[in-house]
Parts: C-alpha cells; structure tokens; sequence
C-alpha cells in the first residue's frame, strides 16, 4: 500500500478522500447477527458486530471503533453488550501494524485505506445510517478516533475518546461533537497533560465538548462505556 504523508493526505483531499468516502459501495452478502470477522483478506482483519435488533429494512446507526496499542478489533469487544442493547453496529478494525495505527508512527497511510476498505465493505452488507455515525476509541484509538475524526466531521457527526493521549488532526473539517473520558489516576496518558489541555482547547474553538473524569486508571469502565454511546444515541 502507498503510503500517506501530511502534505499528500491533505493534497489528495484529506480525510473524507482518504477513506473512500463518497465511492458505490460494491455488492456483499448480507451480514449476519452478532459478532464476525471482516474477512477482508488479511492477517490483521477486524471485527463487525450487528446488534440483536438489526433489521435490514431500517437504517442502523453505526460506531467505528478503534483498539488501543498492541490490540486489535477483538479488544473492543466490551463495547458489544451496550451497541446490542441501543441497537448499534461496531465497526472495529484491526490496525495494520501490531503495535499501533500509523499517524502516530509516521502520517496516515495504510491504515486509513484499510478502514476505508472496511467501511465500503459494510455500506455493501449493511443498512447504515449515515447521518448517525461516530468515530471512537480507547487509548491509542482514542487518539486516533480524535484526531481523523476532526478531519471527517462531515461524515461523522459524532466523536468518542476514551483516554486519548494525542490530538493532531492533519486537517479539520465540519463540527462534530466530541465525548471525551479520563481517568483520574491514568498513569499511561496522564490527564493533566491530555484530555485536561485538548478539552478547553477544542471548546476554545468552537466545538461542543461533554467531557467526564471519572475515579480510575487507565482502562475505560462499563459505566463510562455506556455512557459514551448512550451521548452518541441522544
């Protein structure tokens, strides 16, 4: 795959270009219920999870999940349970490289054509509805969500970060609404340095920020969890 610099992400048009937002999605079979590999040709895959209340007839908000570092798109799956039970699709793909997702080693580039892959590939074998997506993570994945999210905020309308460490979005596009959680005692991603700066400075400029500390380290609690999507679905 080719890789994706600053300047040539931003030259070909930027995240919403990057991700294949806009193409026809291609034919698929139908996903079926509950939780399944993408099978997209690769080693490093994904999961989907289509909620228990999925009917194809009616179009299903949809949150693309990233995992943290060193993970993949199974670590996400305590997301499942709360997406089953407000009816939401995840979308969770798994990062190319094993240690993280590749602007926080060097610029966007397989990453962003794989989840642009990923997310064609759902369009094709969902009924997604496309004004009500979000972009998520944890961690590592919160940092990305946060940072490609800013540049994709006509597409995704929402955005969840739960213990983002960086926020360096190559771009910014549209207004999203941002949910923002942190552990109080995170030793990983301190939050004096983190969500305690990005939050005043993203409502500085404009953004409608829900932001909630909570007792804890690093790791995101169900509560927590569930209160994140239960804000995307309002």
């Amino acid at each position: 795959m080719t890789r994706v610099t600053r300047r040539t992400f931003l030259a070909a048009g930027g995240a919403a270009a990057a991700l294949g937002f806009g193409g026809r999605a291609a034919a698929a079979d139908a996903a079926r219920l509950g939780q399944q590999p993408l099978k997209l040709g690769s080693d490093r895959d994904g999961v989907l999870f289509v909620p228990k209340g999925y009917r194809p007839e009616v179009a299903t908000p949809l949150v693309l999940m990233f995992h943290g570092a060193g993970g993949s798109g199974l670590g996400v799956s305590y997301t499942f349970d709360v997406a089953d039970d407000l009816g939401v699709i995840v979308l969770a793909p798994d990062s190319r490289d094993e240690a993280t997702w590749d602007f926080l080693v060097h610029g966007y580039g397989e990453d962003v054509e794989f989840i642009g892959l990923a997310l064609k590939d759902t369009y094709a074998r969902c009924n997604v509805d496309r004004k009500r997506m979000a972009i998520a993570g944890h961690s590592d994945g919160a940092s990305y969500a946060l940072s490609l999210g800013l540049g994709t905020g006509d597409t995704f309308g929402k955005i969840m970060a739960f213990s983002p460490g960086v926020m360096q979005p190559a771009e910014v596009h549209g207004k999203p609404k941002i949910f923002i959680s942190h552990g109080l005692s995170d030793p990983i991603m301190p939050i004096d340095v983190t969500s305690r700066k990005f939050v005043p400075r993203l409502k500085a400029l404009g953004y409608d920020v829900t932001y909630r500390e909570y007792e804890g380290r690093h790791g995101v609690t169900p509560a927590v969890v569930r209160e994140g999507f239960e804000w995307f679905m309002s």
